[in-house]
């Protein structure tokens, strides 16, 4: 037997190893598959540049995804290395990408958090809180009732109008005239 029919062999060897995981989730033939491939998967990485740390990585992460993934092959698209080895450059790729990225500069004005408010802008936000609901609580019940659906629950007039079985224009003349008397009473009289 020639050195290509050997290859042939373990070729063929390699593809029925993983349809057998695929099939039957089979661990003889995933390690099989491993002991096969993870030295030859290292050595590609490394040949690549990485370094034996990141290699080891790669290699784990194809093989976990040879496991995972072994319904996915299929040996008429192509060989068994083939499959393993795109899976471990696109592993390979993705720790670049990773390695590669920017650190964020925790000193970026985008990623700072906003300052909490100071006293005096909490309290005049208070105090404005209050003059509101005070405002509100002036207004004769009927207004204060659509103001209440058509701004704090967000309905239509029309469906205020509905709720409340009045006709659509009582609707929009109680919140008019409610939006009137609220200018007035926080002192905005336009």
């Amino acid at each position: 037997m020639n050195a290509a029919q050997t290859a042939d062999g373990k070729a063929d060897r390699m593809n029925d190893a993983i349809l057998a995981v695929a099939r039957i989730e089979d661990r003889a033939a995933f390690q099989e598959v491993f002991e096969f491939f993870a030295p030859r998967v290292k050595a590609f990485v490394m040949r690549q540049g990485s370094n034996p740390q990141a290699a080891e990585e790669v290699v784990q992460e194809t093989m976990v995804n040879v496991w995972r993934k072994a319904k996915q092959f299929d040996p008429t698209k192509a060989s068994a290395s083939t499959w393993v080895f795109t899976i471990a450059r696109n592993l390979r790729i993705d720790h670049l990408r990773k390695a590669n990225r920017p650190e964020p500069d925790m000193n970026d004005p985008a990623l700072v958090p906003d300052a909490d408010p100071q006293a005096p802008g909490r309290i005049e936000r208070r105090q404005e809180a209050d003059r509101l609901k005070a405002a509100l609580a002036a207004l004769p019940n009927e207004q204060r009732q659509v103001l209440h659906l058509a701004f704090f629950e967000d309905k239509p007039h029309a469906e205020v109008a509905a709720e409340l079985n009045l006709p659509l224009g009582t609707v929009k003349s109680r919140i008019r005239l409610a939006m009137k008397r609220m200018r007035t009473e926080l002192g905005d009289p336009t």
